[in-house]
């Protein structure tokens, strides 16, 4: 079913509560990368010239004890937000109280009121994380329509999204229709060629993936440390590198199927150490000595990579080729970075995550058409499971 999008629901003057994903990463109280900030604006700009009163959920990392309050404080990413819109944004320290529902009752048209850490819940009960009915009952209490504009916590049931929305009229915000139109478009109608790039540490993170994009991509790219399991499971000697036994028999299976379709890296940038000072070769990957390990594709993959690419119309990447953090084992991500940002008539998606780190890293981003804002929500859709938190918004 298709559903509600922010255009489909009457916002005018009314209460409008909606699901943000301000997640962002922190270093002594200051964001270090606002790119979901950046891309909540056009929801929260569209409900402003609607004259439509604000509050805003969120959550900040993980809250397990008492101690975790402090480094997951939403305000200082309530001010950021202030500062970007250039107007003051209200806060709640509760998440639950007289004094949260005070300040939503004052609110006036235009008006913004952040509210604390969805996930300060979690001290009793995990609260949020498990969607508890009453909680999100009391939140739905507290407006008069819902919009999610939160991607990131999309394959998650919480209470500040599916608690939420199973209680209120409900629609998705532009953010969330822009990551379902690219990705859900890319993997239901690509334009083709359609070659999806899949790295990371281990296949049995995207063994679901694999198996859904297969039947519907014309190539799979495998890179990253879960492409030794599938060299292991040709025969070839992988030396120190990653290796999921218990997946090498899955890997044969996988490859006997795909055929050409499912395309290896046929050089690799071994190492006799895991660290970037290491003693570094690239050798064929007939030729992986048995006491060095593979971190990263080497030129000739990248050749063989670019090849594919060069006529794609669709291509989704999600996750890196090596080892990206150490700058010694990042030639080959930047590459595939590089080859995708010189495509000029393709759609590219990146999936988030790491890849999504890695665009910015270059500063490509601008030469993308899509980064998506969550990892874990884009590898569930990658994979064709649901999305508890768009499946919970109103059907158009």
């Amino acid at each position: 079913m298709v559903k509600k999008t922010l255009k489909d629901i009457d916002v005018k003057g009314k209460t409008v509560l909606v699901r943000v994903d301000y997640n962002v990463p922190m270093q002594d109280g200051k964001i270090t990368d606002e790119n979901r900030i950046i891309q909540s604006l056009e929801t929260l700009n569209y409900l402003m010239s609607q004259d439509a009163k604000i509050v805003l959920f969120a959550h900040l990392g993980k809250i397990k004890e008492e101690a975790d309050k402090a480094k997951n404080d939403l305000a200082p990413v309530a001010k950021r937000l202030g500062e970007i819109l250039n107007k003051e944004i209200l806060f709640s320290t509760e998440t639950r109280g007289k004094e949260l529902e005070m300040a939503v009752k004052n609110l006036k048209p235009q008006e913004i009121l952040m509210v604390q850490n969805t996930r300060y819940e979690d001290l009793d009960g995990k609260k949020e994380s498990k969607n508890d009915p009453e909680l999100g009952k009391y939140w739905a209490s507290l407006g008069d329509v819902f919009v999610n504009d939160a991607f990131g916590t999309a394959h998650r049931a919480h209470a500040s999204n599916v608690g939420i929305a199973s209680n209120l009229d409900s629609a998705v915000g532009f953010l969330v229709e822009k990551e379902l139109k690219y990705i859900g478009g890319a993997v239901d109608q690509p334009q083709r060629p359609f070659v999806a790039i899949l790295g990371g540490a281990k296949v049995s993170d995207k063994i679901k993936v694999i198996e859904n994009l297969l039947p519907k991509a014309d190539h799979v790219i495998i890179g990253g440390g879960m492409a030794y399991t599938f060299l292991k499971a040709l025969g070839k000697e992988v030396g120190k590198s990653l290796l999921e036994e218990d997946r090498i028999q899955l890997a044969k299976e996988l490859l006997e199927k795909a055929g050409d379709k499912l395309v290896l890296p046929v050089d690799i940038r071994v190492a006799d150490d895991f660290s970037n000072d290491a003693n570094t070769q690239v050798v064929s990957v007939d030729e992986i000595p048995a006491d060095w390990e593979g971190l990263d594709c080497g030129p000739a993959s990248l050749e063989k990579f670019a090849a594919i690419l060069k006529d794609a119309k669709t291509v989704v990447w999600n996750g890196p080729m090596g080892v990206f953090e150490m700058p010694t084992f990042a030639k080959g991500t930047n590459g595939v970075c590089e080859i995708l940002a010189g495509l000029d008539d393709a759609t590219t998606i990146v999936g988030g995550g790491d890849s999504a780190a890695a665009v910015a890293q270059l500063g490509y981003e601008d030469k993308f058409t899509h980064i998506s804002t969550g990892g874990g929500a884009s590898l569930a859709y990658l994979e064709g499971s649901p999305l508890p938190g768009i499946e919970a918004i109103a059907d158009k």
